[in-house]
């Protein structure tokens, strides 16, 4: 600018006069102070913006009629997922999918791996999985896959290998000469005998153990990995039983060697895919399975939270899960977020044999999905559908229609039976009902994809003064959105509740607007700390219920 300036003033000069007239000084021109520019904030990895969809691909759509569903099934019922218009509600609006095993297995379940290059044959080919990965990717979502490094079959070929001796594969696996004395981690039988000596299998006798101390096991391991991240183009993994991967002795769980382990297989893949993401089942207490994010899993689910939530829904006290919440919020080193939130899962009884009824199954949904964390939602939750123990009940087929036992899943008997309830519980009815858990679903997914402040927002817990009602603070830029759940049967009227925030992010009068539940709330005032002090948005919060409210300033 100052070379411009320069040359515009050469352009308007005048012819010099015969007198040259004494110098007169130039003033230096005032320039402005440099500003640094505020460095804009990291980017949110794309896997703390998203709402994850658990998907048993052999129980969601058969599309070649022999009672399984199939990868192809799968592509067919996408657009119920996601159809890639942020416009349209008919959809479920979840922005990823995590499938459970679909590598080659002799098991309806897939967790015990013969080939992990494969794609089970039951659930199509190698060729389909790409395209499968295109159609998600077009619509907005992520995929990834279950990885089981812990165990393989007993019919894999480097167990058989192993088994008959083969030098070259003994140490693939963890054997003894003889059977140890102890046991695994619950009481169970973990020693099993073999050809020649005993090898270790935690979960089942046909799920041998590798021995992850193996480099040759582990450089296996990461070619497989490599294989998943490039040739099949998934966006990350959910690792199943991570504490359990490398044995000291008989400390079979949470060992420093599998923590090291993890941080090198971190480095490794990382390495390959810079945002490949990777959650971890760590079945253990809060304070353990922490210790594994960061710098080995980017999150681990929150077992405890899952069951605070499933307890405060039910009522008729919701303090469980604000307890969690807070004592999650005070843990040392855990970067906000970077957790999975859910309410039930493959292995657990479903959320309608858990709590007492469909409202109480709402009241869970809100709290799942204005929740701090990566939400992730089993596939029929979000309808109602109900499974308890033995797992093949809880993994039934999808319930797309009531007509008759097929429930829209399959021109063929299914492989198995639907639940009694199909006639009423299925996603054909609850579409068209807006008062539907599947459409609350669908409300509630759709705020939070809408709301930064509902999805990576900060999050305070709000003292209620009532052990009925659970309340919360999500909050981002200058939108904040309060949560109010009473799980008791009872109204609460002003002199049962008085919500407390001590200090908070406010610096002035706000306004309230309800986004979901009850309407015409009163704002609070703001304290001197940004927080407030005996706010009561409703004369009367009615029984069983759930409300959301939007403060801005």
């Amino acid at each position: 600018m100052l070379v411009l300036l320069l040359l515009a003033a050469c352009a308007q000069a005048t012819p010099a006069p015969t007198a040259t007239p004494a110098a007169t000084a130039t003033p230096a021109p005032t320039l402005a102070p440099t500003v640094e520019p505020t460095p804009a904030p990291p980017p949110v990895p794309w896997w703390q913006d998203a709402v994850f969809y658990e998907v048993f691909v052999r129980s969601f759509k058969d599309s070649d009629g022999d009672g399984v569903g199939d990868i192809n099934g799968l592509i067919e019922k996408l657009d119920y997922l996601n159809d890639g218009d942020p416009a349209t509600t008919t959809d479920l609006g979840v922005t990823a999918l995590w499938l459970m095993p679909i590598m080659q297995s002799p098991s309806y379940h897939g967790y015990d791996v013969v080939d992990y290059y494969a794609v089970d044959d039951e659930y199509g080919t190698r060729e389909d999985f790409p395209r499968l990965m295109d159609e998600a990717h077009a619509r907005g979502m992520r995929v990834i896959v279950d990885l089981v490094l812990n165990h393989t079959s007993t019919k894999h070929p480097w167990f058989i290998e192993a088994n008959a001796g083969n030098p070259e594969y003994r140490d693939w696996y963890v054997w003894a000469d003889e059977a140890p004395a102890w046991r695994g981690p619950t009481g169970q039988q973990v020693w099993y005998r073999g050809k020649e000596g005993y090898y270790y299998a935690l979960f089942w006798s046909e799920m041998p153990d590798l021995n992850l101390e193996n480099q040759v096991v582990t450089d296996e391991i990461h070619a497989i990995t490599e294989y998943w991240l490039t040739e099949m183009n998934v966006d990350g993994f959910r690792l199943d039983a991570i504490k359990h991967f490398v044995e000291e002795g008989s400390v079979q769980e949470n060992t420093p060697a599998t923590h090291a382990w993890l941080q090198g297989f971190r480095q490794f893949y990382t390495g390959v895919d810079p945002e490949a993401f990777t959650v971890g089942e760590a079945w253990t207490p809060l304070d353990k399975a922490i210790d594994y994010v960061g710098d080995e899993m980017d999150i681990v689910f929150d077992f405890d939270l899952a069951e605070a939530f499933l307890r405060s829904a039910d009522g008729p006290l919701a303090s469980s899960a604000s307890q969690h919440l807070e004592t999650l919020m005070a843990v040392e080193g855990v970067p906000q977020g970077q957790f999975g939130v859910f309410l039930t899962n493959h292995d657990q009884n479903r959320v309608m044999d858990t709590v007492r009824g469909v409202q109480q199954a709402k009241l869970a949904a809100v709290m799942l999905l204005t929740s701090p964390g990566v939400p992730f939602i089993y596939y029929g939750e979000e309808i109602g559908m109900a499974g308890s123990k033995p797992d093949e009940n809880i993994r039934r087929p999808m319930q797309w229609s009531g007509e008759n036992l097929r429930v829209g899943f399959s021109t063929h008997t299914p492989w198995r039976a639907p639940s009694l309830d199909y006639p009423e519980v299925n996603v054909e009815d609850q579409t068209s009902d807006p008062d539907s858990l599947l459409s609350l679903y669908r409300t509630l997914i759709g705020l939070r994809n809408e709301h930064a402040a509902l999805r990576t927002g900060e999050t305070l817990v709000v003292d209620p003064d009532s052990q009925r009602l659970y309340a919360i603070l999500r909050y981002s830029g200058d939108e904040a959105f309060l949560i109010l759940v009473n799980a008791h049967p009872r109204a609460l009227n002003a002199e049962l509740y008085s919500l407390t925030l001590a200090s908070g992010p406010f610096t002035g009068p706000v306004q309230a607007e309800a986004v979901f539940g009850r309407a015409d709330p009163t704002a609070p005032t703001i304290n001197a700390a940004g927080g407030f002090d005996g706010y009561l948005p409703f004369a009367e919060i009615p029984p069983e219920s759930a409300h959301i409210i939007r403060l801005t300033q």
